[in-house]
Order: structure tokens, then sequence, then C-alpha cells
């Protein structure tokens, strides 16, 4: 054979070898070690989608369904099935999109971009919260839009309208919290305050997924592998709360048209049974694609500030249910027994100064409760924080803050209660700069009577009627009270605590408060078959009409329920907070009202204009 011959067929050999091995180190590279074709090619016949589970519904103390769910839709996007799709000639209408789901077309390029940048790979949130119908229109023209496809998800509903502030809200996670829980995508729902916040892990469930395959059109054609990839989402949990949702109803139409709150607790387990903060909302308004726009509607609403949670949040001068505090301190500190008696004239006197009173002559403690004496409860707190026991006024004073403290006032609960304020007992140092290193009993004896610096929240004051009531200890105030079935109980809050007051010294602070009710400032709390042990107030209020405040619990010996109550610019608290808390606690002892006249009238009172 021609040598010549020869050496061209081995090159040629040669060249079809090198290129046939490249060719197959090709196809083990694309079939064996590149994935990324392999899951375009899944991808493009497989769909994950992800199964958002149910929330868990919630539930009153006594078994009234107070949120469950109804079913929505959402439009989700995957901006890179979508490029592709037009890239390989699909036509997709983006004015109809736009039509089906009336917004403008620069809506849709904003979406878009704004899908893009979260991630072109993965689903994100189109449009939200579709309706049923809007849902079934959509179906009919889906394969019309690639890379869109449609997930269920549920949203809250409230059957009955009250207790907003207390269940809470949910809305759409933000940045900062997809960053710190990988459980959230863009376009999940979180718990934003109240109960939904509180306790988000178990009312949230755990994620599932769902693997379906789908044509060329984007229709899906069936399950994956019969299903046998799926993996099912697991419901969240129930929750069963401790309020009271009738005695809650009952207790915000007494508050409608007046601004301020009740709260009303169960001594023996700190069981939340109402949570009334006024002016409220309809927790309806907060579900929903209307959502966005009532919030910034309660938002704007500087007048009436719905969103507000006075219960929690707003910090009052307590007035002279404060002074009840104040006996419990000075009896502990030695200053002062049941019997002894200070003189009252026209008020205390500091210099040019008067505290004013009524001239209630010499009286002991019980009767300084029963009249509220300013001048009594000014001299039993300058004696405590004056005390000649202690070597300095900062010394004295810092043991009434610790009492004072230990009361329940000046901090926080946290309990499942998010977003309380501590309220204001101030520190030594605060003093100490205001007046500059020299001051004493009479320059802070305001608070001796729930004025001046010290401020707290109906949550403490209706905590610390139920310590009171108790004698000396409490449980955090909490308004779960079971988690997964109503037989579970929340053991979070199962700690007893005591207060650093005597239980011996609670006897005359309580015939007095007896006394009151019977006798004295609170007498249009008396009812003739429940025995209310009460302490009116009258909040002073530099932006216009006093406060109407009133402390209470009953029954006096065995006690079920105490009840704080505040009504912004109702003026005394025998005249209207006073009846108010009367009311709350026949309804919840009794399940009716036979004073039906004074529900009237309480209901019918307007302090907004």
């Amino acid at each position: 054979m021609n040598p010549l011959l020869e050496k061209r067929k081995n090159i040629i050999i040669v060249v079809m070898i090198f290129f046939m091995a490249i060719y197959v180190i090709k196809l083990f590279s694309l079939q064996i070690i590149e994935k990324g074709y392999k899951e375009d090619a899944i991808r493009n016949a497989i769909r994950e989608i992800n199964v958002i589970p149910p929330r868990g519904l919630i539930f009153d103390r006594n078994d009234s369904l107070i949120v469950y769910n109804e079913a929505a839709y959402d439009l989700m996007v995957i901006p890179k099935e979508m490029k592709e799709a037009i890239d390989q000639g699909a036509i997709f209408d983006t004015l109809d999109l736009c039509h089906v789901l009336d917004i403008p077309i620069e809506e849709f390029i904003k979406r878009i971009e704004k899908a893009k940048a979260y991630s072109p790979l993965l689903p994100s949130v189109f449009a939200q919260q579709m309706s049923k119908e809007d849902y079934g229109f959509l179906q009919e023209k889906l394969y019309r839009f690639p890379g869109f496809f449609v997930q269920n998800r549920t949203l809250r509903h409230y059957p009955i309208p009250v207790a907003a502030h207390i269940l809470g809200y949910i809305g759409e996670v933000n940045d900062e919290q997809i960053r710190k829980d990988s459980y959230y995508q863009m376009g999940d729902y979180i718990g934003i305050s109240g109960i939904e916040k509180s306790y988000e892990e178990e009312l949230r469930g755990v994620k599932g997924k769902r693997m379906v395959l789908v044509d060329v059109n984007n229709r899906e054609k069936g399950p994956y592998k019969n299903g046998d990839e799926d993996i099912p989402a697991e419901p969240g949990q129930d929750l069963w709360c401790t309020i009271d949702v009738e005695l809650q109803k009952f207790g915000e139409k007494l508050m409608s048209n007046k601004k301020g709150s009740i709260v009303a607790i169960e001594p023996q387990t700190g069981e939340i049974l109402c949570i009334v903060s006024t002016p409220s909302y309809d927790p309806n308004l907060l579900v929903g694609k209307a959502r966005s726009k009532n919030y910034a509607k309660l938002l704007m609403d500087s007048i009436n500030v719905p969103l507000y949670n006075r219960a929690l949040k707003a910090m009052y001068p307590p007035g002279s249910t404060f002074k009840l505090a104040n006996g419990l301190i000075g009896e502990q500190e030695g200053v002062l027994t049941r019997n002894t008696v200070y003189s009252c004239g026209a008020g205390y006197s500091i210099g040019n100064h008067i505290v004013h009173c009524h001239g209630c002559g010499s009286i002991n403690l019980v009767q300084a409760v029963q009249r509220s004496c300013n001048t009594y409860f000014c001299r039993a707190f300058y004696n405590t924080v004056s005390n000649s026991r202690y070597k300095s006024i900062q010394d004295g004073y810092l043991a009434w803050k610790n009492h004072i403290n230990s009361l329940g006032f000046g901090q926080k609960f946290n309990t499942d209660l998010p977003y309380e304020s501590s309220g204001i007992i101030p520190s030594v140092e605060y003093f100490n700069k205001k007046y500059n290193g020299h001051w004493n009993g009479n320059s802070i004896v305001s608070m001796g009577i729930g004025q001046g610096e010290v401020g707290s929240t109906p949550l403490q004051m209706a905590n610390f009627m139920a310590i009171i009531a108790n004698r000396g200890w409490y449980y955090k105030p909490h308004v779960v009270k079971a988690i997964g079935a109503k037989n579970k109980p929340n053991t979070r809050y199962n700690e007893k605590i005591y207060c650093d007051i005597e239980q011996r010294h609670f006897d005359a602070i309580i015939e007095g408060m007896l006394c009151v009710v019977t006798s004295g400032t609170g007498r249009s709390a008396k009812m003739d078959d429940i025995v209310i042990a009460g302490k009116t107030g009258t909040a002073q209020n530099p932006h216009g009409a006093d406060h109407s405040v009133f402390a209470c619990f009953a029954p006096a010996k065995d006690p079920k329920i105490a009840v704080f109550v505040l009504v912004e610019n109702g003026g005394f608290g025998a005249s209207v907070a006073a009846p108010i808390a009367s009311l709350i606690i026949e309804y919840y002892l009794h399940r009716e009202i036979k004073r039906t006249d004074l529900e009237e009238r309480m209901t019918s009172l307007k302090l907004i204009r």
C-alpha cells in the first residue's frame, strides 16, 4: 500500500477517534456530571409547588370559634420559565393578563422586575389573595401565560368582629424576616401582632410540597410519580384563648364612643377574661386584598388611633387607685398599721403648695381608703421614703421602688401579649438629676396619690387587683389557655409569683375597698347580690377632662374576677368607670344583665365627639 495513503488513513482514524472521544466525554458530562441540564429538563416537565398549611384555628375559653380560615389563591410566577417560553416563540398575552388582574401594564412590569430581583428560578407571588371567582376565570386562561401558576392559601376570618388588638393580624413577610428564618419565602404570611405574632410557630404549621407534571402549554397534567414524592403539609396547631368572647363583646359595647380600656383577669390563674381597648376596629378589615388600603386608613386616623392598644401600651397616671399600693407598702415598712390615724384638714401642705383634700378629719387606714383621702396617703408616702431607718432619701425611695416593682408596676410581664409597655416608675438617678441631688419625700409626694411621675398600664392595674384579691401573689397575665387541644394546657405561665408584702397587711386594704363600694366613693358600683371590693380614681389629665378610673374584684370572699376600667375624659371614677366595671362583673358571674337601665346609660354615653 502506498505509504502516503496509509499515513492519511491513520490520521483520519486518529481524528475520528479524537472527535468521538470528545463527543463521548461531552455526553458523559451532560448526562452524568452536569446536573443543570437535567434539572432544566425536569423543570420543563415537573413543577414543584409549595403547599401552604392552614393556620391553626383560635377558640375562646368556652369553645366558641373566633378565628378560622377561608380559601384564597395566589398567582405565582417563575421569571426564567416565562422568559424561556417567550424566547422559544410562545405567545404571551400581557395585556390580557393585565385585564384579568385589573392592573396597568406599568404595574405588570414592576412586579416582574421585583420577582426577578428575588429569584429568576424560584416562584414568587405576582397577585395575592384572589377570590374563588377570579381564580376560576383565570384558570381557564392560565395556559396563555407560561411561567405562571396558582398556589392555594388561606385567609383569616373573624365571625365575631371583636378583640382585634389581642387576636392581632397577619401580613406579608419582609426581607429581614426572610433572612432571619429560612422557613419563609417571598409572599409568605406571618403574624404581625397579638396572638398571631406570639404563637406564630404554633399557628403556621409546616409547609409541604406537591410535584406536578405540566405540558408545553403550562397546563397541569397530574401528579408526578403518582404523588410518591409529595410531602404533605402539617396544619398549624389550634389555640384556646383565655378570653370570654361574649364578655369581650359586652365590654366593647359598653366602651363604644369612648376612649379607654377594660381589663378583666381571673385572679387564681392569671387568665385574661377580656381586654378592651377603644376605639377599636373590625379585624376583618386587615384581611384580603383591601388590607393595605384599610391599614393605611386606620393608621392615618390620628384622632381615634384605633390601632393603638391602650390596655397594653398607654401609660396613665393611676390616680387614687395607686393609694392602695402605698398603703400596703407603708404597712410593710412599719410606718402604718390599720389603726394609724392621720388628721386631714384642707389637704397636705408643702410650703406654699397644698395637695387639696375634702377635710376627712382624723381617720385610720381603712377609713382613708374608703374616703380616698389625699392627705393620709401623702403623709404615708412621705413617711415611707423619708423613713429614718434609711440613711438617705435615695435609700428610702429605692426600698419603696422595690416594693412597687414587686406589685407588678414599672416592668413588663413578658408573656404572650406583645408590645406591652413597662409603665413609669422613675429611678433614683432620674430624681437625682432632676433635683440636682437635693430632694426629699415632699419633692415627689404626688406619687403617693398616683400622680406626678408615676405611670401604669391598665393591664398592670388589673393585675394589681388580682394580687390584692389573692393577698399577695399572682400568675403572669396571659391570653392562651391551651395549645393543640383543649386538654393540652399552656404551661408557660404556671409560676406563682409572690410580692414582698406580707399577707396580713392586705386585710385592712380589702376592708377599706369593701367600704368604698358600700358607703364610700364607689357606691355606683354596688350590687345587691355580689359583694365588690373596689377603689375609685380620678386621674388628672393636662390635656382635657380628667380620666375616670375604677379598680375592683369580686366576689370579695372568693374572687373570680379582677377588673380595671379607665375611661378617658370620663371625670370622677364613680361617674363612668365604676358602673362599667360592675356591669362587667354582673355579666361574667350571671351571664345576664338585670340593671338594663344602667347598661343603656353607659352604652349610650358618648365621650368622643
